[in-house]
């Protein structure tokens, strides 16, 4: 059995790859927030841990990633081009509570994961009501 596959609303000839960045993507992300920390997941596909850059300065949190193109000049032709080559880049406007001595970066699967623990003076305080 042989199978094809064809992309009737791609008529004409994919453009050759090339190593030019052409994209600033914005990557999707999520915050939580917990009693001590705030959680930022961002999806980064196809970077590489040595290509993510995380700068915290003066309240803000600016995430950087390259990412190289997955095809090279022998790979054929195309039918279909979508995936784009280009970096990631976001800010988050954070504020001055972040221990930034202590932040926290892993990287597993496409997902970056950002731990951002709080300050001291700004963890939520139980405070315990006597009756007198």
């Amino acid at each position: 059995m042989t199978t094809t596959m064809t992309c009737p609303e791609t008529r004409e000839r994919a453009e050759p790859t090339t190593a030019r960045r052409s994209s600033i993507f914005v990557p999707v992300c999520d915050i939580m927030e917990q009693a001590d920390e705030w959680i930022v997941q961002a999806d980064l596909p196809g970077a590489r841990t040595d290509n993510i850059d995380i700068n915290f300065e003066r309240g803000v949190l600016t995430l950087h990633a390259t990412v190289q193109s997955r095809q090279d000049d022998t790979c054929g032709s195309f039918l279909l081009r979508e995936y784009g080559i280009g970096d990631f880049h976001r800010t988050f406007e954070i504020g001055e509570g972040i221990d930034s001595d202590k932040i926290r970066a892993a990287f597993k699967n496409g997902v970056l994961t950002l731990h951002l623990p709080k300050k001291e003076a700004i963890k939520p305080k139980k405070i315990t009501v006597k009756t007198e």
